[in-house]
């Protein structure tokens, strides 16, 4: 397993990070799976013996079965691991029950910290941008509990660049607590944050986790145009997953599966490992079902691809230019020409 610092910040977390929204016990999310209290033991402890260090689940994952569970887990091994969970998102009926106010926030973690019968959460991020509370309302808070000894390290969670931005401008400007992270979507058939975000973090030192690298299990090769899909998958087909190209998506599962076969390797496998050669990419948030699947997805990261096989992938997946970078483009172009 190979560990990288998150971010600008000191704290080391495995390339791949054990996705807990799978611990669901029998009352959680069916639809994403079924896994008990035992199963999620075993699961954990294999993580942590195939070296992953790094879990992230959230509050609302199963309505907090997911931290219960994960907390149970790992309870006589906390000082092995890297907690990262977040908030934001509506937990119960009625007023302030969501949102990033600094009261939800607040309580938010206080009752992450019960469900995970733990003492301080190492990673605490913001779930996705809320778009009703002021920024420094919630930044504050974020603050306050690092100052607290409530939190260790902060992070944001599908934001856009300029959310980032400003996020990151008004926690210098007041002296605050940075965030050292940015989780979001990004796979194979979802390349979309190498314009903004990816620049973006690099620049201003902010690790990335990648959530749904399989994009909801497409790049497993289970679903295929015109077949049957299976009846245990999260998804009934790709159209019920993460929005993208479908026509573009089978093509790339071809190339994938051509790929994955001269290598001996799984489809899965080659996606996972494509995602880890990326630059600016920390770590994959894999879920899982069940131990092979757990084993499969470890292997990805002994995985190498050569410059070629990056090449041939990156091309069959080259998302859309959106201005302005095309324009960009065209500028840069000038400017070389006018430098030769």
């Amino acid at each position: 397993m190979k560990y990288k610092f998150l971010g600008n910040s000191g704290l080391e977390v495995s390339e791949m990070c054990f996705g807990a929204m799978s611990l669901t016990g029998k009352d959680g999310w069916s639809h994403i799976a079924n896994v008990d209290q035992k199963q999620a033991n075993r699961l954990v402890d294999l993580a942590l013996d195939s070296g992953v260090n790094f879990f992230d689940t959230a509050d609302i994952y199963s309505h907090g079965n997911s931290e219960k569970m994960l907390g149970k887990a790992i309870k006589d091994k906390r000082s092995e691991t890297v907690i990262a969970t977040k908030c934001g998102f509506r937990m119960k009926t009625g007023p302030n029950s969501d949102g990033l106010s600094r009261r939800r926030i607040i309580e938010a973690c206080e009752a992450s910290l019960k469900r995970l019968d733990t003492d301080y959460i190492d990673l605490y991020q913001i779930h996705s941008f809320d778009f009703m509370t002021p920024l420094e309302e919630s930044l504050s808070a974020f603050d306050q509990l690092i100052r607290n000894g409530k939190v260790r390290y902060i992070g944001c969670s599908n934001f856009s660049a300029w959310h980032l931005m400003k996020a990151l401008a008004i926690q210098d400007n007041f002296g605050w607590e940075r965030f050292i992270s940015l989780q979001a979507y990004y796979s194979l058939v979802g390349r979309d944050i190498e314009w903004e975000l990816i620049p973006l973090c690099e620049d201003q030192g902010l690790g990335i986790m990648v959530w749904s690298p399989l994009h909801g299990g497409f790049l497993t090769g289970k679903y295929r145009d015109n077949e049957k899909r299976p009846e245990n998958s999260r998804l009934k087909g790709p159209e019920d997953a993460l929005p993208f190209d479908k026509n573009k998506g089978f093509k790339i599962l071809e190339e994938l599966d051509e790929m994955a076969q001269d290598k001996n390797i799984t489809i899965a496998q080659l996606a996972l490992s494509y995602s880890l050669h990326k630059q600016g990419l920390t770590s994959l948030v894999v879920g899982v079902r069940n131990a092979s699947q757990l084993k499969e997805n470890i292997e990805a990261g002994e995985i190498k691809l050569t410059s070629d096989e990056m090449q041939a992938l990156d091309k069959i997946s080259e998302p859309y230019k959106p201005y302005p970078q095309w324009y960009f483009d065209i500028f840069r172009k000038e400017r070389n020409e006018n430098f030769k």
